[in-house]
C-alpha cells in the first residue's frame, strides 16, 4: 500500500491491528517462555502444534499465495505483522523459512507442479525450505548440487527449518530449481547457536527432483523477502527486549528505589527506545516496499537489515546485563533472544553485506 504511488505507508491498518491481536493472543495461548525452552532441551525444538494453530487455525502460512491457489492472497505487510510477534515470542516454527522464502522461490516460478506445491505450503500440512545457507544475502554466492542423468548429488550446509521440511527447494548446477522430497535425502542436524531455528546439512546421493524453474531469480527473489521480512521479527524481538526491560526496572528496587530511576539507565533505554522507534521505520518502509513492487525495493530491504540487526543485537545485550543476575539464568528466556538476535544478525547477509549492497544500488562507492 502506497500514499500517490511513490510516498511508503509506515502505518499499521486497523485490519494488521487484528491481526496483530489475534496472533499475539494464539502465542499467548501456546508458546509461553516456558514451553520454548523446554523445547530447547529437546529432539524437537520445532512446535508442530503452534504451528497447525497458525497455519491451519488462521491460515497464515498461506497469506502470500495466490487464493486461487488456496492462499489468502495477502502482502508483505501482514506478513510483517505476523513476523513481528513471532520474533515478540522467540517462536519455534518455520514461518520465515517456509511461509515467506521458500513461498517466494516458486512464486517466482510458473507450472502445475509449482501450483500445486503453493497449495500444499499455504495449507501448512507441507512445510518447504529452500536448500541454501541461511547466512547467504540476497545478491551472494551459493552452493548448488550437481545433476547427473536426471538425478542430484551434492551437499549444502547451513540450512535454516530443514529438519522440519517436508520438501526442500534445491538449486542445482545446471541452473535449475528442483524440489526434492526431504525423505529421500540425509538432513544432519548443525550446532546452532539459536536453538529455535535449528539448523542442518542435508546431502543428496542420487535423488530425483521435480525441476520448477530457473534458480537465480527465485532464489534472488526468496532470499531478498526472507532478508526484508527478517526485519520485522527484528522488530519485534527488540521491542520484546526493551518494553520487559523496562518493567523490570521498575519494579526491581535499590537503595528503596526503583533501579528504573536511576539517570544512567534512563539514558540507556531512552537510546534503545530510539534505535526500536528507528527500526520499525525501516521494517514497515521494506515490508511497504515489497508489498508494492517498488522499484526501490532492493534499497529498502538493504536500508532495513543494515540498521535492524545491530540495534536487535544491542536490545537483547541490554536486557541481558540489565535484567542483573536473573538475566544470565537459564530459566530467564532473555538468552533465546539474544541467541536469536545474534543468528538472525548474520541471516540473509550480515549487516555489512548490506551496506556493500546499499553503496552499490545508490552509486556510494567507498572512497
Amino acid at each position: 500500500m502506497t500514499t500517490q504511488g511513490t510516498q511508503p505507508d509506515l502505518l499499521y491498518s486497523e485490519e494488521e491491528e487484528a491481526l496483530r491481536a489475534a496472533v499475539r493472543d494464539l502465542l499467548a495461548d501456546h508458546c509461553d517462555a516456558g514451553r520454548v525452552i523446554a523445547r530447547t532441551e529437546s529432539d524437537t525444538p520445532y512446535d508442530p502444534a503452534l504451528w497447525k494453530a497458525l497455519s491451519d487455525g488462521m491460515g497464515l502460512a498461506g497469506l502470500l499465495v495466490p487464493e486461487a491457489l488456496g492462499g489468502q492472497g495477502a502482502t508483505h505487510r501482514e506478513v510483517a505483522v505476523v513476523l513481528e510477534e513471532l520474533g515478540r515470542a522467540v517462536a519455534p516454527v518455520p514461518y520465515l523459512t517456509s511461509a515467506v522464502v521458500a513461498t517466494e522461490a516458486l512464486l517466482a516460478c510458473t507450472g502445475e507442479d509449482v501450483d500445486a506445491l503453493l497449495t500444499e505450503l499455504a495449507s501448512g500440512r507441507t512445510v518447504g525450505a529452500l536448500a541454501v545457507a541461511l547466512s547467504t544475502a540476497p545478491d551472494g554466492a551459493h552452493r548448488t548440487v550437481r545433476d547427473e542423468d536426471g538425478l542430484l548429488y551434492g551437499e549444502v550446509t547451513g540450512i535454516a527449518d530443514a529438519t522440519a521440511a517436508h520438501v526442500l527447494l534445491v538449486p542445482a548446477a545446471d541452473g535449475g530449481l528442483y524440489a526434492v522430497d526431504a525423505s529421500a535425502v540425509t538432513v544432519t542436524p548443525q550446532i546452532s547457536l539459536d536453538l529455535t531455528r535449528p539448523l542442518a546439512t542435508v546431502t543428496l546421493d542420487g535423488v530425483r527432483g521435480r525441476r520448477l524453474g530457473d534458480a537465480g531469480p527465485a532464489v534472488r527473489r526468496g532470499l531478498r523477502a526472507g532478508a526484508g521480512l527478517l526485519t520485522s521479527e527484528q522488530l519485534g524481538l527488540a521491542d520484546w527486549c526493551l518494553t520487559e526491560t523496562v518493567r523490570h526496572l521498575k519494579e526491581r528496587k535499590q537503595f528503596n528505589r526503583p533501579v528504573g530511576g536511576f539517570q544512567a539507565l534512563k539514558h540507556r533505554l531512552a537510546q534503545l527506545w530510539l534505535e526500536v522507534v528507528n527500526t520499525r521505520a525501516a521494517a514497515r518502509n521494506a515490508a511497504d516496499a515489497l508489498a508494492a513492487g517498488s522499484a526501490d525495493t532492493d534499497v529498502a530491504v538493504a536500508v532495513a537489515q543494515a540498521y535492524a540487526a545491530p540495534v536487535a543485537v544491542h536490545a537483547a545485550e541490554e536486557a541481558l546485563q540489565l535484567h542483573g543476575g536473573i538475566g544470565m539464568t537459564w530459566e530467564h528466556p532473555v538468552h533465546l533472544y539474544l541467541k536469536r538476535a545474534k543468528a538472525d544478525s548474520i541471516a540473509y547477509g550480515t549487516a555489512g553485506a548490506h551496506r556493500e549492497a546499499l553503496a552499490r544500488l545508490v552509486d556510494l562507492q567507498a572512497p
